[in-house]
């Protein structure tokens, strides 16, 4: 066994998590490392509605791909910059961002802070500068392509790299769907939800149509569910009855736990990794090992 900050890792066929302080035991079984040379698979984690845990999405996950033993590149598309700080980097110590590699992709390997958290996990930190890059790009040639000539530079590097969209049609969401092969959609079990997700599939059949012919959907994660409303039940359904299979089994719950754990810079394995939460970002992962 080798240890992984306050991860341990069993590299065959599970993983032991172990909170530091609680030291709960919860195993996670996921297919094992895939030895063989590959790219990494792009995944950009959009909704054009705003709240409904994209960032929550993509810092957790990250994690625990990153847990896994999966090589993970975290990617903060945002100018709110939340995956950067709820993954646990400190704004006065970045240097260097998103914004930086739009603009000179060629730079992106001197951008990317190694080993944030877990040996595995490395991030591509953001700031609110990144919301100037729509002005920089707009007389650029092939300005929506700038992430993907970016990601080129170091896919061979990773296993995953996830990028947390904005939630807006904007130039840099544009330039992350088409760096991304596939979208992860989380889907808020309320009332607005799939009104939100319609305008979401027009603009990925517009992007589809334009710049990245081979986005697909990889899947749907409902979040913020409560068993106990009728309306997140229906939501569920419905998610299920237009999705099929692409949504994932698991269910992201309501959970004080996932609330808190970004004001301590820290994902909700390192957290807490016993609370409902922790289970279900592991059970997303190990669905998403499953699937590729």
């Amino acid at each position: 066994m080798t240890r992984c900050k306050s991860v341990w890792v069993v590299p065959r066929e599970t993983f032991l998590l172990v909170d530091s302080q609680t030291l709960p035991y919860i195993r996670l079984t996921v297919p094992p490392p895939i030895a063989a040379f590959i790219v990494a698979r792009i995944i950009a984690i959009a909704n054009q509605k705003g709240g409904v845990g994209k960032t929550t999405t993509a810092v957790n996950l990250a994690a625990s791909l990153a847990a896994a033993e999966r090589r993970t590149l975290l990617v903060d598309g945002d100018p709110q910059g939340n995956a950067t700080s709820g993954i646990g980097v400190p704004r006065d110590t970045i240097g260097e961002t998103v914004y930086d590699v739009l603009l000179n992709p060629d730079r992106i390997k001197d951008v990317i802070i190694k080993s944030v958290q877990f040996r595995h996990l490395d991030v591509l930190p953001a700031t609110p500068d990144l919301a100037g890059a729509e002005i920089e790009l707009v007389d650029q040639d092939e300005r929506e392509l700038a992430m993907r000539r970016a990601l080129d530079h170091v896919r061979d590097e990773y296993d995953y790299i996830l990028i947390d969209c904005p939630p807006s049609l904007g130039l840099i969401t544009v330039n992350m769907l088409a760096a991304a092969d596939a979208l992860l959609i989380p889907l808020q079990c309320e009332y607005y939800a799939l009104e939100g997700l319609s305008q979401l599939l027009n603009t990925v059949h517009l992007v589809q149509q334009g710049v990245n012919p081979s986005l697909g959907i990889d899947g749907v994660l409902l979040t913020m569910y409560d068993a106990r409303l009728n309306l997140s039940r229906q939501v569920a359904a419905d998610a299920r009855e237009y999705f099929g299979a692409k949504v994932f089994q698991s269910v992201v719950p309501r959970n004080i736990r996932l609330a808190e754990a970004p004001s301590f810079g820290k994902p909700i394995i390192l957290y807490d990794v016993a609370s409902v939460g922790a289970q279900a970002y592991m059970g997303v992962a190990r669905e998403l090992l499953d699937r590729k």
